[in-house]
Order: C-alpha cells, then sequence, then structure tokens
C-alpha cells in the first residue's frame, strides 16, 4: 500500500511523463512549508521544462489538466505557483476516512512495504572481554530502531551481533591467565567469574601486552593457537566468552533493545570459512605476499603518498584479521542467508575499512550481484570539553554507569512532579524515562555527527526529548481515560479548524517518514516528526476544546486524540522506547 507522498508521486510523475511526452519523469513531491503552498508540492516540472527547453508554468498547466482528467479522490484542488510549482491540497473527507479506518483497525498505520526485502541489520557488535562501554551505545541502539522500522514494513530482518571474541585480546587474556596459573607471578589468582573483576584482569592483561615486548608475542601465538584449536585454549576462551555474554544481554535487556543470543554471529563463527576465503582470492589472483604477510592491493585505494593501501588478509605469523572475518560474512549473507540488503551499523572511523572490504568482495565475487553493501556510519559521543565522552580521569565510561546515572537524574525529576507518588512507582517510571532520555538524546541526532553529551537537555520535559514526547503521550491517555469511548466508536468526522486538519494531516504522514529512515537509515527523521506530531497536538488541543465541544465534534476530536496517541506509540516503539500511561 502506498503513502500519501508515494501515491502522489506516482500520479503526478505519470501525468508529468504524458504532458512531456517522455518516460519515468519525477514529480519530485515534497510536504509544503506553509499551509498556503497546500499539503503537497510537486516540483518537478522545472527540471523537465529545463531539458525539454520549454516553458514550465505552459508545461505544468498541462499537468494539471491531466490531474483534473484523472479525477483522483485524494485531491480536492491543484493549483500553479511561481515559475511552475504545482500546490496540491487533499480532500478533507479522504483524510478523515484513513484516520477513522486506523482508528478501528480497517488499515494499517504503516503500511506494508513493497517488495519485501530480506535485509540484515549488524550491529551492536561489541568486543568481548570487557565490560560494554558508551561507545557501543550508538551503534546498539542505532541499528535497533533500524530493525524494528524494517521490521515493520514487512521486511525479514535477520540480527547478526558480530561480536569480536576472537582476535588478539583473547589471546592477550589467555596468555595472561597461563602465565599466571604457571606461577610466574606469585600472588594466587582465578579466573574472574563476574564481569567486573574481568574488567581488572583486562586491563592487567593489556599493561603486559603494551610493556613486555615477550609478553605481546606470546599473546599473538596464543591467537594462532586458538584460531587452530587447541582444545586447552579454547576451554579458557569458552570461559571468558560465556561471562561477557551474560553481561551484554543484561544491558541489551535493560536498554529495551531486541538483541538476544540467537542473533550472535561472532567472529568465530567464521573461523572454518577464513582458509576458504584465501583461496577464493588466490584463484581471482588477488593477492600478493608482502613483508609475509598475505594482501589484496585494489588501485582505487591509496595513501597520502600516493602508494596502494592493503587489505591484509593473513598475517606473517598466520593469524587472520578484521577484513578476513568480514570478507566471511559478506560471503555468508550473500549465498547462505541470500539476502538483499546487508546493513552494517559501525562507527564512521571504519569507513575506509569498509569500502575495501565491500571492492574486494565484488571483485572476488564473494558477494552476490544484487546485495546491497552498506556502511551505516555513525559519530562520536563528546563531552562538554569536545572530547569524547569520558571520565574525569579520562576513562571510558561504562555504559551501565551511563544508564544509572541517568535513572538517578530521572528519579529526581519524577519524584519532583509526582511527590505524593510512592517510591516504587516513581522509581519504576524513572527507569524509563531515563533510559528512554539517553536513547532519545542519541537517537534525535544526525548520525553521521558527533554530538555533545548533555544531561540537563536530555532529561528536559520540553523541547526535542523522551521526556516531552512520553509526557504528550501520557497526557493524551489521560483525557481518553477520562472520557472513556469504545473503540468502535472512534470516527474522525470533522476537521473544520486548521489545528484538527494539521494534526490529522502530520499523523497521517507517519509511513512517509518510515519509508525515508528504512531507505536512508537517519532514525532522527522520526523523532523530529514526532516532536513535530506532539507540538502540532498541543495546538490542537488548545484551539480546540474537546471537553467542552458538541456531540459530533466531541467525538471527533476524542478521535483524532487517539490516533495521535497512537502514532506517538507506534513512531517511540520504533526507536525502542517504552511508553507510559502516567508520568
Amino acid at each position: 500500500m502506498q503513502n500519501l507522498k508515494q501515491h502522489l508521486n506516482v500520479l503526478f510523475g505519470n501525468c508529468l511523463s504524458e504532458a512531456a511526452g517522455i518516460a519515468d519523469s519525477n514529480a519530485n513531491v515534497i510536504t509544503a512549508s506553509k499551509p498556503e503552498f497546500g499539503d503537497y508540492q510537486a516540483n518537478g516540472v522545472m527540471a523537465i521544462a529545463k531539458q525539454l527547453q520549454t516553458n514550465p508554468r505552459e508545461l505544468a498547466q498541462r499537468v494539471v489538466e491531466l490531474i483534473d482528467i484523472a479525477d483522483d479522490s485524494l485531491i480536492e484542488r491543484v493549483e500553479i505557483a511561481g515559475p511552475g510549482f504545482i500546490n496540491i491540497h487533499l480532500r478533507g473527507h479522504d483524510l478523515m476516512q484513513q484516520g477513522s479506518g486506523i482508528l478501528q483497525h480497517a488499515q494499517a498505520l504503516i503500511p506494508q512495504s513493497e517488495p519485501a526485502l530480506r535485509i540484515v541489520v549488524d550491529y551492536s557488535s561489541p568486543n568481548l572481554a570487557k565490560e560494554m562501554h558508551v561507545g557501543h551505545l550508538r551503534g546498539t541502539i542505532i541499528g535497533d530502531c533500524l530493525a524494528r522500522v524494517l521490521e515493520k514494513q514487512g521486511h525479514t530482518v535477520i540480527r547478526q551481533n558480530h561480536v569480536g571474541d576472537w582476535g588478539t585480546q583473547f589471546g592477550m587474556l589467555i596468555a595472561y591467565l597461563k602465565e599466571i596459573m604457571n606461577g610466574i607471578e606469585t600472588e594466587s589468582h582465578e579466573l574472574p567469574t563476574r564481569l567486573a573483576d574481568l574488567e581488572v584482569f583486562y586491563r592487567a592483561a593489556r599493561e603486559r601486552f603494551d610493556s613486555d615486548p615477550e609478553f605481546a608475542d606470546t599473546s599473538r601465538l596464543s591467537v594462532v593457537k586458538l584460531q587452530g584449536g587447541d582444545p586447552e585454549y579454547l576451554q579458557i576462551w569458552h570461559r571468558f566468552i560465556d561471562e561477557s555474554l551474560r553481561h551484554c544481554q543484561s544491558v541489551y535487556d535493560r536498554l529495551n533493545v531486541t538483541l538476544s543470543l540467537e542473533d550472535l554471529k561472532p567472529e568465530s563463527f567464521y573461523n572454518d570459512e577464513l582458509s576458504h576465503i584465501v583461496a577464493a582470492l588466490e584463484e581471482k589472483n588477488l593477492l600478493t605476499q608482502s613483508a609475509g604477510a598475505l594482501c589484496v592491493f585494489l588501485p582505487e585505494f591509496t595513501g597520502k603518498d600516493g602508494d596502494t593501501l592493503p587489505v591484509i588478509i593473513r598475517k606473517s605469523d598466520g593469524a587472520y584479521l578484521y577484513a578476513t572475518t568480514d570478507l566471511a560474512a559478506v560471503r555468508y549473507r550473500s549465498f547462505d542467508l541470500h539476502v538483499d540488503r546487508s546493513l552494517y551499523v559501525v562507527d564512521a572511523r571504519q569507513s575506509l575499512h569498509f569500502q575495501q572490504v565491500f571492492a574486494v568482495a565484488r571483485v572476488a565475487g564473494l558477494a552476490s550481484a544484487d546485495i546491497s553493501l552498506e556502511h551505516i556510519a555513525y559519530g562520536t559521543m563528546m563531552g562538554k570539553d569536545g572530547k569524547p565522552f569520558q571520565t574525569r580521569a579520562g576513562d571510558t565510561i561504562k555504559l551501565v554507569e551511563l544508564l544509572n546515572g541517568a535513572c538517578r537524574r530521572a528519579f529526581e525529576l519524577v519524584s519532583g512532579k509526582n511527590p505524593d507518588l510512592d517510591e516504587d512507582s516513581r522509581q519504576a517510571i524513572a527507569d524509563k524515562v531515563g533510559i528512554a532520555a539517553v536513547k532519545y538524546a542519541d537517537l534525535s541526532k544526525n548520525r553521521t555527527s558527533d554530538y555533545i553529551f548533555d544531561w540537563s537537555s536530555m532529561l528536559s520535559f520540553e523541547g526535542n526529548t523522551a521526556p516531552y514526547l512520553m509526557y504528550a503521550y501520557a497526557r493524551i491517555k489521560s483525557i481518553l481515560r477520562k472520557q472513556e469511548v469504545a473503540l468502535e466508536r472512534y470516527n474522525i468526522t470533522s476537521i473544520d479548524a486548521q489545528e484538527e486538519r494539521d494534526l490529522l494531516l502530520k499523523n497521517l504522514q507517519l509511513p512517509e517518514v518510515i519509508e525515508m529512515v528504512a531507505a536512508d537509515c537517519y532514525p532522527n527523521l522520526l523523532c523530529n516528526y514526532l516532536y513535530e506530531l506532539a507540538g502540532k497536538f498541543m495546538r490542537f488541543y488548545e484551539a480546540c476544546p474537546i471537553l467542552k465541544a458538541e456531540l459530533e465534534r466531541w467525538n471527533s476530536r476524542l478521535s483524532l486524540a487517539a490516533l495521535t496517541a497512537e502514532t506517538l506509540q507506534q513512531g517511540l516503539d520504533l526507536l525502542g522506547i517504552e511508553t507510559l500511561e502516567q508520568m
């Protein structure tokens, strides 16, 4: 089913093609910026007129005449403005029917996309053996939002948590543990069973790795033994991994993220395929030996000195690198999962890496011809000092600590607004508000940009924040509870006031926003939409009294409020934010 903008683009595009005598014209329908310009504008006439070297207003007039012939029930009238813009005014009756149909569950608020695709969303993907930190937040919640949106559209979404469980850090941890167990240190130690202890263990191992070249060599050799399947090394590795995964899952559950252990596709999953990747590259004559390592050199990737940059496939000691594993993942997703799109929600600092991996995969035949490989890059969470968000001591902040801090601050705010609520109720509200505030503050920013982390702004009940939207939803639900209208009685029958019409149309535009998020992977578009929707509801509520209206308008306005609550709830759910009936 098409959304409003898609419908208008098809209709006006067909009429423009007929008027211009060319195929596949782009009507370029956009949402009107001001009410006097209509509901939508078709701006594609000027580009076609320039192409044909004809008068744009005359071409626009021919399009308008064809639209009249089309007799589309959605369109009330069209008018030509300026050099050839076409203002589109929609029929209020049709809009009311659509809104009522959604309320009565006769049609979906978010229609299914056609065709339905198979899509991998690779997100979160922390390196194991230590606690998740704030650097893992963006990839986790952006990826989860995209997975939710695509799934809501009817696509088959395959979540992949490509955790780092097979690299140098595990060689380092295993080597350090074996060193301790062999009595090189006199102090008695046991393998930590809690991640808090494992974090300390990791830092100690890291210090040894950075300061002792001999230990670093032992660690690298441990990686080779692990990847080679040494039983002793595998046993120790499993103990580290199990504890790390328990921690990760507890964080995902708290963040209301839809990742589970079933979505794990760690680096180790591809271990048996790595030699086959080397063989495939050899068959294509793509491998070159450089300083003992096997590399692929593609001429389109050069450094500042003009030299071609290598993609290292296997190091001189026989260990494989991230690129090799990523190539195996590309092949698996292409030829085993048979996906149409593969999204990699990973830090922007890895942009070159993915450009190289995707290019190698294409030239080596490791990616199917039709698969879309997309790096969904994101920027860094920064402190007010303009540096990556850290503790005062310069340490990376643990994600659990960040979430605890958010919930503590939210509890103070909730307690101030609802002092009569019992402590357990205030805490339950605060936990959801605090988590939502952190997530929304991130998702509302353009993902490609760095952003400043600011407690005061993200927890405000004013402005484009989670608490503001959650409060708007709770306020509407409070109104609806007081009126007690049965579902079958919801019917939007009147949009005489401009505020009513604006709110109804805004509700019906959610699918357009979802389509853009699905295509371009910018969750902030959905955040901006929800903020605008909440603002239109507030203006509607002030201008159009519900309780004092006569019966028909009372029901219609109440129905419009119910539709807005439904839209807010679905929109926030796609962001991974839980709504509250009371705040």
